[in-house]
């Protein structure tokens, strides 16, 4: 386990490239599995997360080339077991989406509880209600279980929560069900559009991509495909909030602005100057004044996975700002030891928290606990008078590709350990 000690109180400034959308990477490796043709993504991050689905991919046959690198190539004739190993499972949250082409190819799937931020508090009866209205059973074994003797079956779904991985886990599932499956209440993130048009290289009918109803014509023989990645928009703000807390400046590249400009519209609440020029994406030194409420929303709303970050930005925001995250409790809470760096919040309830700004922080030893969190704490500690540890490290690398190398290259005084 390894920590990060931060010296604070160092404007970042430069220049950062985002690589792919982590969220899009996982769902398009697990799409790969529906086929026996070789697969090759481009601009792939290099993450954590993005190499444990690969070796994932490896544990249930596949062949992956390129793991670690941003060019991955997969291939996979036979899927040969339905049982994906269950420390690997256990590290990512996204193994879930592996459920749908493990029915797909071997009509039956055993995942152990998936990892990953908040495992007790994220549940995937999103993804089995899809799966089960497709055909499948759940069986009363531990961990996940399920199986369908006879294929899956095309069918109508609403789904009662418009949740990213469930709509991903209907839409793999919809896409080896032979006949016309009707997903309504789909997500419409970028990343579930990413892999809507992935299906679509593939071979899979898919229309209504980025609405609420999806209608998918599955069960065709599918072929290879290439794709490259989206820049990761949550990455990219999350450069820029960095930036902003620390009274930098940083042009962001690699992201599109059809996915930066809600990020964009809240910076600017905060009275953050920035804005696409061509096609970079420029934070000003600025002086950021309170927004009086931020409020997560599905897409096209402001995204949960920054709401961390924000809050952090408004403990350097003059005026008083109510971040309201109504997605995920644990998020905020983690916050509460921004309270031990001197800023001046107050947890209303599980999904709001009051800041009051500006605050001068102070440096203290962090706990990383969960991937967005822990970027939030390291901003919160660059800004901070004095010297900060966050740990563990590890926690935060899940999503955050070279992330030592890009803090100093921005200018931060950073040391890793352990």
């Amino acid at each position: 386990m390894s920590s990060l000690l931060i010296e604070g109180g160092r404007r970042l400034s430069g220049a950062v490239e985002v690589e792919g959308n982590k969220n899009a990477a996982l769902p398009l490796l697990a799409a790969c599995l529906l086929t026996d043709k070789e697969c090759v993504l481009h601009n792939v991050p290099r993450i954590r997360d993005v190499e444990v689905m690969a070796q994932l991919l490896v544990d249930l046959g596949a062949t992956v080339e390129g793991i670690g690198t941003t060019t991955v190539r997969v291939r996979c004739p036979e899927v040969t077991k339905d049982e994906p190993d269950g420390t690997l499972v256990g590290r990512l949250r996204g193994s879930v989406l592996l459920l749908g082409p493990l029915l797909a190819r071997r009509r039956r799937a055993r995942l152990a509880p998936p990892g990953g931020d908040f495992p007790a508090r994220r549940t995937i009866s999103t993804h089995l209600e899809a799966l089960v209205a497709m055909g499948a059973r759940v069986l009363n074994e531990p961990g996940h279980v399920l199986e369908c003797p006879d294929g899956l079956k095309p069918t109508s779904i609403y789904l009662y929560e418009a949740s990213v991985t469930g709509t991903e886990t209907a839409l793999l599932a919809a896409a080896a069900a032979p006949g016309v499956t009707e997903i309504r209440h789909a997500a419409q993130e970028p990343h579930v559009v990413e892999l809507c048009l992935f299906l679509q290289k593939l071979g899979v009918g898919v229309s209504g991509i980025g609405s609420s109803t999806i209608r998918i014509e599955g069960g065709a023989t599918l072929g290879g495909a290439t794709h490259t990645l989206w820049g990761d928009y949550i990455e990219a703000g999350s450069w820029a909030v960095v930036a902003a807390i620390t009274g930098g400046e940083i042009d962001v590249r690699g992201a599109r602005w059809e996915d930066l400009e809600v990020i964009a519209t809240v910076l600017k609440r905060l009275h953050i100057e920035c804005g696409m020029v061509g096609d970079v994406f420029r934070v000003e030194e600025s002086k950021p004044r309170a927004a009086g409420r931020i409020t997560t929303g599905l897409w096209p709303g402001f995204p949960s996975d920054l709401v961390s970050l924000v809050t952090v930005l408004a403990t350097q925001a003059e005026g008083r700002t109510l971040v309201h995250d109504w997605l995920y409790e644990l998020r905020l809470f983690a916050l509460e030891q921004l309270s031990g760096m001197s800023a001046d919040l107050f947890l209303c309830d599980p999904h709001r928290i009051i800041v009051t700004g500006p605050r001068k922080l102070r440096g203290r030893p962090l706990d990383s606990r969960d991937l967005r969190s822990g970027m939030a704490l390291i901003a919160a500690a660059l800004a901070a008078d004095g010297e900060s540890r966050v740990t563990p490290l590890e926690t935060v690398e899940r999503g955050y590709a070279q992330l030592v190398d890009r803090l100093r290259a921005l200018g931060a005084s950073v040391t890793r350990l352990g």
